[in-house]
């Protein structure tokens, strides 16, 4: 309990004491009351007095209080300003760090956003090309869709196949190989015929499409199927014709001809997975039983290669021949030098045979020059005697 605390208690006492004894001689006499009013005051006088000096006494433990709580919060204030002033500082150097950092970031962002923007650029300028490609497709699709229109036309369809025979026969065959547009005396022309040692190779390129056009864009199973009945039998008319027409033994060709089918998945169709129906032969069956044989582009050129490379067996084996006659010839020729070489080799033993007699008989002459020389000069060297 405080000083103060206790004081107030003494006053409230005290007034309490004070109260009752006025209240004990509210019925005294008059003269009585000022001893007790004597008192009273004497008691508060000293109780005034205790006060007091415990007030300054309160007073100044306060100001001592004051004077330790400022001393302290001074100190705290000077410890929290270190401490903040360090916080400060470090802070100050993460901010430096985190600006520089930020500089650097936003350099490297200003680098990407150029290179974005030089991305974006090149993304623009090829959407731009494929705008254009796009444009381009577009443009050939209606080009095909024209051509596509064109050739529902049999004659140009026709011209087509014609064309795309000839180019293949070109690419593969040699020039003199082959001839197009055959015509046979007869009267019939033929796409195409391949000449070999053996005979000519006649090639029709002409195909029945329209019912198989109606086949392949069938939307029900009975559309599908009476259009599948209907290019059966434009194919088998078709086979039939080629055999009638293009197979003439007598004018040169073997006894079989080869049906062109201008694409691998009409070939596929017609050929590889040949639905048959109830009583019906297949469509290779009929076309090998008539000595047609069907063939597609990569078939066909095939065909082609094996034929070329027999024309170049024919080739190496014309060269050979012409090498073994080249031989022959130049066996004779040998022949003919070693008998002028032989008689020239006679001439020169003969030749040579002269010309050692010749010597010997100039050295019997130059002997007898000597000897005569001698004579002249007197001596008597005996002459050598006559050769």
């Amino acid at each position: 309990m405080t000083p103060f605390e206790i004081l107030l208690l003494a006053a409230v006492g005290l007034l309490a004491v004070t109260v009752a004894v006025l209240w004990r001689h509210r019925g005294a006499a008059p003269g009585a009351v000022p001893e007790t009013a004597l008192l009273v005051q004497q008691q508060i006088d000293a109780l005034r007095s205790e006060v007091q000096q415990s007030l300054r006494g309160t007073a100044d433990t306060v100001n001592q209080t004051l004077r330790a709580t400022h001393e302290s919060m001074q100190q705290t204030l000077r410890l929290t300003t270190d401490q903040v002033g360090q916080q400060l500082s470090s802070v100050t150097t993460h901010l430096q760090g985190v600006t520089s950092q930020m500089q650097s970031n936003t350099g490297q962002v200003g680098s990407r956003l150029d290179n974005a923007a030089k991305v974006i650029q090149d993304v623009q300028r090829q959407l731009g090309d494929l705008g254009r490609a796009t444009q381009d497709i577009k443009e050939l699709g209606q080009s095909v869709s024209k051509l596509e229109e064109l050739l529902k036309a049999p004659k140009l369809r026709g011209g087509l196949g014609e064309l795309l025979l000839e180019d293949l026969l070109r690419q593969v065959l040699p020039v003199n190989a082959f001839k197009t547009q055959y015509k046979f005396r007869n009267g019939e022309k033929v796409d195409a015929i391949i000449q070999t040692s053996g005979g000519m190779v006649p090639v029709d390129s002409k195909f029945p499409l329209e019912n198989f056009r109606k086949m392949s864009m069938a939307t029900s199973d009975q559309e599908r199927t009476t259009a599948t009945r209907l290019f059966r039998t434009d194919v088998k008319k078709h086979i039939d014709d080629i055999a009638k027409k293009y197979i003439v033994p007598d004018e040169g060709t073997f006894d079989f001809a080869l049906m062109y089918i201008p694409a691998e998945n009409i070939y596929y169709e017609t050929i590889i997975k040949d639905e048959k129906f109830e009583g019906e032969d297949g469509i290779y069956g009929y076309a090998m039983s008539r000595h047609v044989v069907p063939v597609s582009p990569n078939s066909f050129y095939a065909h082609l290669r094996v034929i070329a490379l027999g024309f170049r067996g024919l080739q190496v084996e014309a060269s050979a021949q012409e090498i073994i006659a080249s031989l022959k010839r130049l066996d004779g020729e040998l022949k003919k030098f070693r008998d002028a070489f032989d008689t020239l080799g006679t001439h020169l033993t003969n030749a040579k045979n002269s010309y050692d007699k010749s010597e010997r008989q100039l050295g019997v002459f130059s002997d007898k020059l000597d000897g005569v020389q001698l004579l002249q000069e007197g001596g008597t060297k005996d002459l050598p005697p006559s050769a």
